[in-house]
């Protein structure tokens, strides 16, 4: 398979009955803050809150009968995992999850509630790595890699089209960046589609192996991510990489007062709670590290699966690493 805009099209048409057609909000009262026109495509609205379940789902629904009976495994902090636990238990195989033991409780409920079988391991993506190979050995499961997967770039490159489709003449997409999987296929959909328009990916400057790799000559690996962005702190894979160099016009990051400040306003302002990856595009906005003046910025909120058992981020005095 090779990651265009004809391989989103399909997964398009294969996720449909399993996902959600997300709404897109115009930025009212954030538009006069940065001098251009805001459209937020709504994807902490998808289901299992996050981007991740188009991905997963076309991963799923991809494999044959008997690939599928083996079952699927991966490994994930969080919205990978569920939103694979979730599409295994539409098609009724096994779904085996490896999370590290800090993972945000709501989501390991959220694997526990769509029937994943959790193995909990150490925080460091050598253990993640380790565990899921010792799994795929005792089950015979498919890998479904969170991001490393041209199924997965293709599901996610849907969230795109649909944004294009409502709003064909945006002249940026944002997009916030962990592993790569949304910004490569989001990138293919908005070079295909709207070939004018500039993609820019954003990730913490806590956790900026993306864009010291994007804008370095070697692919530069995560070691200590300090971000309240619990999603983003995982290393860009190799083939994502490969597609931002060639589609992907910048990379810029953001602080960690500019991810709560954008929270808090998308919140105020939309009425929409996003966890704090997702407020990441917009705090690039809120920053400045995207000129907005004049432009109809598309900009893609990830995921809404906030810990409100936790502190709010905006009462913390410190970002937890």
């Amino acid at each position: 398979m090779t990651l265009d805009l004809a391989a989103i099209r399909d997964a398009h048409e294969r996720i449909r009955p399993h996902v959600t057609r997300t709404p897109v909000l115009a930025g009212g009262s954030l538009d006069a803050a940065c001098g251009g026109r805001l459209f937020f495509k709504c994807d902490n609205l998808q289901q299992g809150g996050a981007f991740k379940a188009r991905g997963a789902a076309n991963a799923v629904f991809s494999l044959s009968a008997a690939d599928a009976a083996r079952g699927v495994a991966t490994h994930s902090s969080g919205n990978h995992a569920a939103a694979l636990a979730r599409a295994a238990q539409l098609r009724g195989i096994p779904a085996h999850i490896v999370m590290p033991r800090n993972a945000a409780r709501p989501k390991v409920r959220l694997v526990e509630a769509y029937g994943g079988r959790l193995t909990f391991c150490d925080s460091t993506q050598e253990a993640r790595e380790r565990t899921c190979a010792a799994l795929l050995a005792e089950t015979g499961a498919n890998l479904v890699h969170p991001f490393e997967d041209e199924r997965v770039m293709a599901g996610q490159g849907t969230a795109a089209v649909e944004f294009l489709e409502d709003l064909p003449d945006l002249d940026v997409v944002l997009c916030p960046v962990g592993g790569g999987g949304l910004l490569a296929g989001t990138a293919v959909a908005v070079r295909a589609l709207r070939p004018a328009a500039r993609v820019i990916g954003t990730e913490p400057a806590g956790a900026d192996d993306a864009a010291r790799s994007f804008h370095g000559t070697t692919r530069v690996p995560m070691t200590d991510p300090r971000t309240i962005a619990d999603g983003l702190r995982t290393t860009i894979g190799e083939p994502n990489l490969a597609l931002a160099r060639r589609h992907v016009d910048d990379l810029v990051t953001v602080s960690e007062a500019g991810i709560i400040a954008a929270m808090r306003l998308l919140w105020e302002t939309l009425r929409v709670v996003v966890e704090p990856s997702a407020a990441v595009p917009y705090a690039a906005v809120l920053e400045g590290r995207v000129a907005a003046a004049g432009r109809r910025v598309g900009i893609i909120l990830s995921g809404g699966n906030m810990d409100l058992d936790a502190p709010l981020p905006w009462t913390r005095t410190q970002p937890s690493p």
